[in-house]
């Protein structure tokens, strides 16, 4: 019998890590768009990092950082939050690694739209973020999709970082690719090949309603 909890966990998280990272995405793709000064590449290199460092580095800083002894974990811990080995430190570590998920296809949308519709805008007086909601964002409705999509899958499929940040506590951070990596060690392939399945049904899922849509936008 499939024990389902694993991925309604891993869904719970990647659509956390969705609505958090589109708040943070849409406004830092959009200046990274319109912006020209030295802050621009140092932020793009930033956004980029976790596409390049491996999992385990990203995971190792966020234990350090939200580490009982910390400043950090003390000020939270305060509070009543737990940052480490909970779902709030999923969501946290989720949201880094899948940053550039999100902003990189916003900023690609972002900067197919003319300039000149752009600066149309502001001779109506309209402001840069009344811009950003009112005509950029109805005008990237395919990048806005793709951003999502592959922000969802991309945290569906995290396995280094939550398994550092989160371990594998049933119900609370055993997502579904923890779940696989467990009956792997267990040598229940069966178990294992049937979670594998059901991942890729997933991912090939989400992935063609991205490139169905965009095809339809196309022709």
């Amino acid at each position: 019998m499939i024990d389902w909890t694993p991925f309604i966990l891993s869904f719970k998280l990647a659509s956390t890590t969705v609505v958090i990272l589109l708040t943070i995405g849409i406004p830092l793709a959009w200046y990274l768009v319109r912006s020209q000064n030295f802050i621009k590449p140092i932020l793009e290199t930033v956004v980029s990092m976790p596409l390049v460092l491996p999992p385990t580095v990203l995971g190792f800083y966020i234990i350090w950082m939200f580490a009982p002894d910390s400043l950090v974990g003390k000020l939270l811990n305060s509070v009543g939050i737990e940052p480490l080995f909970s779902f709030t430190g999923l969501v946290f570590g989720s949201v880094l690694y899948s940053l550039p998920f999100m902003v990189q296809p916003l900023q690609s949308g972002f900067s197919t739209i003319p300039k000149s519709v752009i600066e149309a805008s502001f001779v109506a007086g309209k402001s840069s973020w009344q811009t950003l909601w009112k005509v950029v964002l109805p005008s990237s409705k395919q990048a806005l999709l793709t951003a999502i999509v592959l922000t969802f899958a991309h945290t569906i499929g995290e396995f280094g970082v939550v398994l550092m940040v989160g371990g594998s506590i049933p119900g609370k951070t055993k997502v579904a690719s923890i779940a696989i990596y467990e009956y792997v060690e267990m040598l229940d392939y069966h178990a294992a090949h049937i979670y594998s399945v059901i991942m890729v049904a997933i991912s090939f899922a989400v992935l063609l309603v991205v490139y169905s849509y965009n095809k339809k936008r196309i022709f």
